[in-house]
């Protein structure tokens, strides 16, 4: 119940000797990013280990958002929104975008404060977001049974269809020229004077000038293996499809304990918000200094849990030569159990709320691994001790939404045209541990 599966991507395989770039990874940054060199003629080879989209790209909630970003996350936001708008023309195909709007549900007096503050940035920038109190609050959301002191409500806002967006744009960019090669993972990376010269892949050699990586959750341990200490944790988010229900908002809904989203089958995406899972690993104790102020500020939402991922993670290998199967080959996909219980609470506290959910049958669960960083703000940069080497990672459950965006700033950096927003809130340097490095 929990395997998912995306569109299949059929692109020709075989091995190109020498491109400009080669992008690490297949989820929604990696093929964003292959799709935004391509187009501007950069010759571009992507390189997954496994399927595109079968990790977390696959298993978000299909949210596109502006509302609620953080300050330094909303300029790429808006920006990638924009470029979400054009992806079904730009690629020839159906991401499932479409610009219905969002919706969060303030429970408290505090949930109404927290977003005021918010809305101070978002009306800087433009944003149509708004809060919404008393009975426009109902007017808002048909079918609402429970009473919320305020919405914040953002109609530009959009969703789409995390099962087949990133495949979309991956066969999109493939039509542009760009080498797209799944079960491939790459091992090594070559450098000749101090920059990057190419990779070495399980299949063999790709000559190349930089290298993107853009693994998620793998990205720490292909970074470590490089001698970079890159601060990633995984998070683990369980998500539900469950049968459509009528009578309810057509656009993607958020509350204290709760979350759903109409899917363009007709069904909805449900979770229960503001609860995941932080599986202990070795990583944990490595890294448990950065993420002591996250821990303290975040301890309500999140469910430490040890088991079956800390040995796993603890036998595997974390260096390794360009001759060795290394862990990504071993583990092609990873896909964690979900958990039943915060699904079904998820879908308890929507049924109180909005009534025409209690008949909602659960079609389908499953779970995704997020890479998150200390702050919750992504790594999008060079890392200057390896020239060419660029690092997209740390999306922290954000990066469907700015996935686009995220891969048109990645593609200015690597090309060194202006970006398309200011870089410097993603720098690798702002994590102590890595300003050596950097």
């Amino acid at each position: 119940m929990s395997r998912i599966i995306p569109e299949l991507v059929v692109t020709p395989q075989e091995l190109p000797a020498k491109v400009d770039v080669v992008v690490i990874g297949g989820g929604i940054i990696g093929v964003s990013t292959a799709l935004s060199l391509v187009e501007r003629g950069v010759s571009v080879a992507l390189c997954e280990k496994g399927l595109i989209a079968a990790e977390q790209s696959a298993r978000n909630w299909g949210w596109v958002r502006q509302m609620g970003r953080d300050p330094a996350e909303l300029p790429l936001a808006i920006e990638s929104l924009r470029i979400w708008r054009g992806m079904n023309a730009r690629i020839g195909g159906e991401t499932g975008f479409r610009q219905a709007g969002i919706a969060y549900l303030c429970d408290t007096d505090a949930d109404v404060a927290m977003y005021e503050d918010w809305l101070k940035h978002a009306k800087q920038l433009g944003l149509d977001s708004r809060l919404v109190r008393g009975e426009s609050v109902k007017a808002l959301m048909p079918g609402m049974a429970k009473s919320f002191r305020a919405a914040l409500h953002t109609p530009s806002d959009g969703k789409a269809e995390p099962f087949i967006a990133a495949p979309a744009i991956a066969r999109g960019a493939a039509a542009k020229g760009a080498h797209i090669l799944t079960n491939c993972a790459v091992r090594t990376i070559e450098r000749s004077a101090g920059r990057v010269s190419g990779c070495v892949t399980e299949r063999g050699e790709i000559r190349c000038s930089s290298v993107v990586l853009a693994g998620g959750a793998w990205s720490r341990l292909f970074a470590g293996n490089m001698g970079i200490d890159l601060p990633v944790l995984k998070i683990l988010g369980s998500v539900a499809r469950v049968s459509a229900v009528e009578g309810v908002p057509d656009f993607a809904v958020g509350a204290g304990n709760f979350a759903f989203r109409r899917r363009l089958d007709g069904g909805f995406t449900v979770a229960q918000r503001n609860a995941n899972i932080a599986p202990i690993t070795p990583d944990s104790f490595r890294l448990f200094r950065d993420y002591t102020p996250t821990l303290i500020k975040s301890w309500r939402e999140l469910t430490l849990r040890i088991g079956g991922q800390f040995f796993r993670e603890l036998s595997m290998a974390r260096s390794w030569k360009s001759d060795e199967v290394t862990p990504f080959e071993q583990v092609r996909i990873l896909d964690p159990d979900p958990s039943g219980r915060l699904v079904h609470g998820g879908l308890s506290h929507l049924s109180e709320a909005f009534p025409a959910f209690r008949g909602a049958k659960v079609t389908q669960m499953w779970a995704g691994l997020m890479d998150v960083t200390p702050d919750a703000v992504p790594v999008i940069a060079p890392v200057g001790s390896v020239p060419g080497l660029h690092i997209a990672t740390g999306f922290s459950g954000h990066g469907f939404g700015i996935g686009p965006g995220a891969g048109a700033l990645m593609a200015d950096l690597v090309t060194g045209s202006t970006p398309c927003v200011d870089p410097a809130p993603f720098r690798l340097e702002r994590f102590r541990r890595l300003q050596k490095a950097a």
